[in-house]
């Protein structure tokens, strides 16, 4: 969720800040280490420049505006040092690309997915798929034998990390950042012993991505067995740094986060934040204190704009091109003529590589999965020339399994060539997941519900993939259920892969049932279902499933209350039901809840035996079937979605007293209670519109739609649609936020009436 990433970018980000040092900056002794071979060398009769570029979250986009003006005054960048952000930004130009592609690739860039928690929902498994609508995939910790293990970041880099690896693949055969078009420094820290690291050479996205590891947003990396952490931490402006490299005139920008003011201060975050900004700045001071008389300091003005605010990319590229602007005057001695910054310009141009064909592909990092099971559902093989797209989707098809915090990619060279080696990292608080859930919903006319849900996960049980599901509901409606999942090891074309899966679930549910539905409760039941399912299925891709299998079911209701004018047998009516099960579903929904795009299709088909036995009546048995569809889309046009929905259920042979099917809810018949509307045939359409109105901390967005639907309950199949059919409409304010959906809403119906509501989770 954008609200979601923002609002920890706002807090944690803001408290580390992205800008500061709490260390002290690395010793000079390993600084002159790292140093070029001729420090302080002229270059070309003029002083050697170098670029301090400091850290500070989306603020360091202003970067970018600061290397346009120094491209359009001719001024040339020999050397380049930077801390996280600033890191990004330099490290990006010293690999040879141009201010104007820095500014086009952030241009181009879709923030709301650069720091997405997961992939698209669509490109998910329908496994993980269907887990949304049970609990927010948001909330995750990992269990142990040493307890509960909470994520090392809130936000996912993956999507950064993806961008900067295509951006610098043209440098990815350089090791040594001297070598690059620019020589080139990260600052990193190093989160066990807290010293500065000097990144001079290696692999330059990962080093990028090291630089900015922002401790609690972004998890720490480990690189050659340290552990490195955001560099703003030890050395924010990196002045020292840059002249270590040779640099004897600096240009300077730094866009730290200031001080806040009083009003910020009455909250231990507030202050908490503010302690940790006191430390930064005064370590940001000691290096600015270091700059000579001819050095040039840039600090663009962005007031009233964080750390966070990286949909504001444009404007804050414009202010850093503001300020470097108004001090072109004092950098006019560094200017080059036209024809000696276009031999400059022409030093640094980007060296391709030729592609060819990959030597290898294989997997490094994980210890706990075995990807190389399912690489045959990855798009690049060996033999095949490199291609970027067909990289990019394979991280995102790696990242789908929900197995990794980090999966990159890298080109290589082997003994045989240049190879692609899949970098993952696993869930360091996997590969058992807990997950917990609510549903709650109350309204005006005294009616209550309330449930607490609790899924464990747990993955790669075996070589092959198998998972074990375990889900715990208490409350109006308790539950538990176990899944047991292995995938096949045959593979068809088209991405289709088989599975096993045995799973049992028992439930018990009480019922409002009416005879009449406009009229009064006839009576309360309690249903208590408990069913065993043995089935293998067939998946296709990230678009759905396919399940066939032997299902049996134990049903009992009994009645808890009845009213005094119903004659309904007061016996407790237990059944069972046994046979063939085909179910599908197929998901393209880009959100379980308040969905803007897509499609999905579910459907049951039942057919089998039935043996009922009551305690007051003679059993009696007889074949039975049953069918169940559902489906529903959504199409945005810009903020405004437009959603249908349309379900039919149908049964035949032996039933119980109470009906199968029942109607009655929000959108599924609004106005009616659950289940107030009830038969053994159901149908429904529904169409429904909303529009998002604006974001709010922990959500997604603030909605706010109407629906209105159609339909009804028969007893026979040939009566479907056919006569009157009943109403219903609802109005709601609703969010999507990270711990499921909420709603307030007013619905109603011309048999019943209105209803206010409110309810989380699902309605």
């Amino acid at each position: 969720m954008l609200s979601l990433s923002r609002l920890i970018l706002r807090g944690v980000v803001a408290v580390f800040a992205l800008t500061g040092a709490m260390g002290h900056a690395a010793p000079m002794a390993q600084l002159a280490q790292l140093a070029p071979e001729q420090p302080g060398a002229v270059v070309q009769g003029r002083p050697r420049i170098g670029l301090v570029l400091s850290g500070g979250g989306a603020r360091g986009l202003a970067h970018v505006g600061v290397l346009k003006v120094l491209e359009r005054e001719r001024i040339p960048v020999d050397v380049i040092a930077g801390t996280s952000m600033g890191a990004i930004v330099g490290g990006l130009y010293a690999s040879g690309l141009s201010a104007q592609d820095v500014e086009t690739e952030v241009l181009k860039l879709d923030w709301n997915n650069v720091f997405a928690t997961r992939v698209d929902r669509r490109e998910l498994s329908q496994r993980r798929k269907e887990q949304d609508f049970e609990v927010s995939p948001l909330i995750e910790i990992g269990i142990g034998g040493d307890g509960l293990k909470a994520p090392l970041g809130s936000v996912s880099s993956r999507g950064l990390e993806a961008h900067l690896r295509r951006l610098t693949l043209s440098a990815r055969q350089v090791k040594d950042f001297d070598q690059l078009p620019t020589p080139f420094r990260a600052v990193a820290t190093d989160m066990e012993t807290g010293k500065a690291v000097i990144l001079h050479d290696g692999d330059l996205a990962t080093a990028l991505r090291s630089s900015m590891s922002v401790p609690g947003v972004f998890s720490p990396l480990e690189v050659n067995g340290r552990i490195l952490g955001d560099g703003g931490l030890v050395n924010n402006t990196p002045v020292d740094v840059a002249r270590a490299m040779g640099a004897q005139r600096l240009i300077v920008v730094n866009i730290g986060t200031p001080l806040s003011k009083r009003d910020t201060l009455n909250s231990l975050t507030g202050v908490t934040a503010q302690m940790i900004n006191i430390l930064t700045e005064q370590n940001v001071q000691l290096s600015l204190r270091t700059l000579k008389s001819d050095d040039i300091l840039i600090a663009p003005e962005m007031a009233g704009m964080s750390s966070a605010d990286f949909d504001k990319a444009r404007e804050f590229m414009l202010r850093g091109e503001l300020q470097a602007e108004a001090l072109v005057l004092r950098m006019q001695d560094l200017k080059l003529s036209e024809e000696q910054y276009a031999a400059w310009k022409a030093q640094r141009k980007q060296r391709e590589a030729s592609p060819a064909p990959l030597a290898f592909v294989r997997f490094e990092g994980t210890e706990i999965t075995q990807p190389q099971v399912r690489s045959d559902v990855l798009a690049s093989q060996p033999g095949q020339l490199f291609d970027l797209a067909k990289a990019e989707h394979d991280i995102t098809v790696l990242a789908a399994t929900g197995d990794y915090q980090r999966t990159d990619y890298r080109l290589v060279k082997g003994p045989q060539g240049e190879g692609l080696v899949f970098d993952l990292e696993d869930k360091p608080w996997g590969p058992d997941y807990l997950q917990l859930g609510l549903d709650f919903s109350a309204d005006n006319r005294g009616r209550s519900a309330f449930n607490l849900k609790l899924v464990h996960n747990r993955h790669w049980l075996d070589s092959h993939g198998s998972e074990w599901r375990n889900f715990v509901r208490l409350g109006t409606a308790p539950a538990l259920g176990s899944e047991w999942y292995r995938p096949m090891d045959w593979r068809l074309p088209d991405g289709l892969s088989g599975f096993v899966a045995v799973s049992g679930l028992t439930q018990r549910r009480t019922l409002s049932y009416f005879s009449n539905p406009n009229g009064r409760l006839s009576a309360n039941i309690d249903r208590d279902v408990t069913g065993l399912n043995l089935e293998a299925g067939v998946n296709w891709r990230e678009l759905g499933e396919w399940r066939l299998g032997w299902i049996r079911e134990d049903w009992r209701d009994a009645p808890s209350l009845t009213a005094a004018d119903y004659n309904l047998p007061q016996s407790v009516q237990r059944w069972n039901e046994q046979g063939l099960r085909l179910r599908m579903v197929f998901d393209q929904l880009d959100h379980a809840y308040f969905p803007t795009r897509g499609w999905r299709l579910e459907g049951r088909w039942v057919q089998g035996h039935r043996y009922q036995s009551s305690t007051a009546e003679a059993s009696q048995s007889g074949a039975m079937r049953y069918l169940d569809l559902q489906g529903q889309f959504a199409k945005s046009w810009g903020l405004h979605t437009l959603q249908g929905y349309a379900r039919l259920g149908l049964s035949d042979g032996a039933q119980p007293l109470v009906p199968r099917w029942g109607l009655g809810g929000f959108q599924q018949l609004s106005g009616y209670a659950p289940f107030q509307v009830s038969g053994d045939q159901v149908a429904l359409l529904r169409l429904g519109y909303q529009v998002r109105i604006t974001d709010l901390a922990l959500t997604r967005g603030v909605f706010v739609g109407g629906s209105v639907e159609l339909g009804n309950a028969w007893d026979h199949v040939e009566d479907v649609w056919r006569g009157a059919k009943r109403k219903g409409f609802s109005l709601y304010l609703g969010a999507d936020t990270a711990f499921g959906p909420v709603y307030a809403a007013v619905v109603t119906s011309p048999g019943v009436g209105s209803t206010v509501m409110l309810f989380v989770g699902r309605p």
